[in-house]
Parts: structure tokens; sequence; C-alpha cells
């Protein structure tokens, strides 16, 4: 969280973006900055792709949500902005189909419903979806994305 800037507005004014009990996907590689006891500084704690559910929904600065994330592999419990996390509740069609038959595999495995795979709808202007749908693409798949710290 080394790029917090005031230009990105206050996050609070509107509705967390994730549940609680949410399965979400980490978007970036996550190393500790000092802040988690028990760790080495540098230590990576969620790496991008990991998967894990919000357990609980918090503020920094009166200004960003700060969801903590419980990550399966690791039982890590890091504090993530909703920009460095994909919902896989929600995943959309075009997002489902790129996935792959393992990954959604692993992901029926978790128990995300058939239903909510691919529940989102083509955009009016003929788009395959938002910004955040083609984040989950690029979280979920082998595609390269920037490591953050």
């Amino acid at each position: 969280m080394g790029d917090i800037s005031r230009d990105d507005g206050v996050e609070i004014t509107d509705p967390p973006r994730f549940g609680h009990g949410e399965r979400v996907v980490s978007r970036y590689t996550v190393r500790n900055d000092g802040t988690y006891c028990g760790k080495e500084i540098g230590e990576v704690l969620a790496r991008r792709g990991d998967i894990g559910f919000v357990a609980s929904v918090g503020t920094f600065l009166q200004q960003y949500y700060i969801y903590a994330v419980e990550f399966l592999e690791t039982g890590n419990r890091v504090g993530m902005r909703g920009r460095e996390l994909v919902s896989l509740d929600k995943l959309p069609q075009h997002v489902v189909e790129a996935l792959g038959e393992e990954k959604l595999a692993q992901l029926r495995a978790l128990n995300v419903a058939a239903v909510d795979i691919g529940a989102a709808k083509e955009s009016p202007d003929g788009g395959s979806g938002s910004a955040s749908d083609h984040a989950a693409h690029h979280a979920l798949t082998d595609a390269p994305m920037r490591e953050g710290t």
C-alpha cells in the first residue's frame, strides 16, 4: 500500500465492493511491508491468483475500505484494497470461457455456484464487460500482470 494517493477519492462514500464471506482472488503478489507480525519484511503474504475469502471489512484513513482476506493455502489474513481483489462469486461469462476446465473445476470445488458464474451480461456498446471484468480475466488466467509490493 505504498502507493496511497489522495487522488483516489474517498472510497467509503460508496458501499464496500465485497461482502463478508465473499470469495476473492488476489490480482497482485503482496509482500510484507513490516506491518505483518511473524513474517520477514519482503516475505510473500499472498501471490497473484491466490484464493481467499473476505473475513472482515474495515476502513483506513477514513477514506479507503480495507478487506481482511483469509487466504486458503497459506492461512495468512492480509489487509487488501478493493482494487487488489476480484470477486469469484460474480464472474462474467467471458472470464469463465477464458479460465478453462481445470480452473473451473477448482472454483467448483470451492462451491462457487454455477449460476453465479457468467451472470454478467454484455455491455450495451457491444463490449465484453467492465474494467473489473477484464481484471478478473487477468487475475484468474495466466495473462501477465505487474507484481505489486
